[in-house]
């Protein structure tokens, strides 16, 4: 009863909303009768040149193109027509990847109405019998190309949705230098419109060209790249020895607790391994790797491409003072640096109740002082010793590897 009355009081809510958001399909079609009477009844009209330009013109009508850069514009175009009937256009769906986010994250849901179209994802799922559920959905519209690397995987269907015309043969390049030159590839270009086009091919044949609106469908053939659940090996990663190794890397994520829409600090972070993997465990975790050296800061980054997740944030600099002004974390990993004063206190302080703390160490010294965090904080002190086979002349023996105090806290 509490949730109906909630939701009702929203729809009424929205009825009053300063701006209404509405979805165009390819040729600039309204999804609904009453997205185009919202249309043509609005004082003012915000959208792209090319939405602008596909809709028809009404008298007295005032059409704005979006200000760029975007976001920094947005704010000062909103509040110049405050208090007219506004209609901001967009593409199929406003909510997926599209212009509808942006203006609820700007303004809130009790301010913005959205008339969704009928979406391209949906279009070229019809186009190829595939289910919804049977696929995954990758965005790449303003975003890195690398981004589709996580959903690499033998048979895994991926629905790409392209920036521009560009993306198809890069999404093509990367495929075939990560083994998957086999993979089936469906460009759909203009989905909806008279012009509609589909072209298929492998991504080893991709030679173009494609459409500037297009959505690129992925059959994946290729090798098994590496699971999403934690203990990548080690060799996924370039590094220079300065790497949480898989064991322990393991042990520290599975206290770390990846959750969908959680951020990470991953400090110390050496290669980035930690974060990488955080934000390997789903499409919406974040994570910043804060790292001292140049180098490897740079390394992070290259390694955080390669493995599908190239929105990690580097920061490039020396706790505790780097992780000044950083958004607050959920959770902490110190790798390296937890001696150095302030690091510790710095972390400790930064996390929410529920807020997850993961610390290792090698040294006498960094273990000396887990042991009296633990004893004053509380939480799990565990030792790792791992050891692995390797020759021993024409025998087999077993060869320890660094033992790793880790202690583990939940705030």
């Amino acid at each position: 009863m509490t949730c109906a009355v909630t939701l009702a009081s929203r729809l009424v809510t929205s009825s009053a909303a300063f701006l209404t958001v509405i979805g165009l399909d390819a040729a600039g079609r309204c999804g609904s009768e009453q997205a185009e009477a919202e249309v043509a009844a609005a004082e003012v009209l915000l959208g792209g040149r090319r939405h602008l330009a596909l809709t028809p013109a009404v008298p007295g009508q005032v059409r704005v193109p979006w200000p760029s850069p975007l976001r920094a514009g947005l704010p000062a175009l909103l509040e110049e027509h405050a208090g007219r009937r506004v209609v901001a256009l967009a593409s199929g769906d406003p909510m997926r990847s599209g212009i509808g986010t942006t203006l609820v994250g700007l303004l809130g849901e009790d301010r913005v109405r959205v008339l969704p179209a009928v979406s391209s994802v949906a279009l070229a799922r019809a186009r190829l019998g595939w289910s919804a559920e049977s696929c995954a959905v990758v965005t790449l519209v303003g975003r890195d190309v690398h981004g589709v690397l996580r959903e690499l995987a033998p048979g895994r269907r991926v629905i790409v949705l392209a920036s521009d015309e560009h993306t198809p043969g890069q999404v093509a390049a990367l495929l075939v230098d990560r083994g998957y030159a086999a993979s089936r590839l469906v460009v759909l270009g203009d989905l909806g419109a008279a012009d509609e086009s589909v072209m298929e091919t492998t991504a080893s044949a991709y030679a173009g060209p494609a459409p500037r609106l297009n959505v690129l469908a992925l059959e994946l053939a290729g090798p098994p790249v590496g699971g999403w659940v934690a203990g990548l090996p080690d060799d996924a990663f370039e590094h220079d020895g300065q790497l949480t190794k898989r064991d322990v890397r393991a042990s520290a994520l599975a206290r770390l607790a990846p959750v969908p829409g959680e951020r990470l600090w991953d400090v110390g972070a050496g290669a980035g391994s930690v974060g990488i993997e955080w934000m390997r465990a789903h499409p919406t975790c974040r994570a910043v790797a804060v790292e001292s050296r140049p180098d490897r800061a740079a390394r992070v980054l290259r390694n955080a491409r390669a493995l599908g997740v190239p929105a990690l944030e580097v920061v490039e600099g020396r706790a505790p003072q780097a992780l000044t002004g950083l958004a607050s974390p959920d959770a902490v990993f110190i790798g390296g640096g937890a001696t150095r004063t302030g690091v510790l206190d710095a972390c400790l302080d930064a996390l929410r109740p529920g807020g997850r703390l993961v610390v290792h160490g090698v040294t006498l010294e960094t273990e000396a002082m887990l042991a009296a965090a633990h004893a004053a904080h509380g939480g799990e002190l565990t030792r790792l010793a791992v050891e692995q086979t390797a020759p021993v002349g024409t025998f087999t023996g077993w060869t320890p590897a660094r033992t790793v105090t880790q202690w583990s806290l939940v705030r």
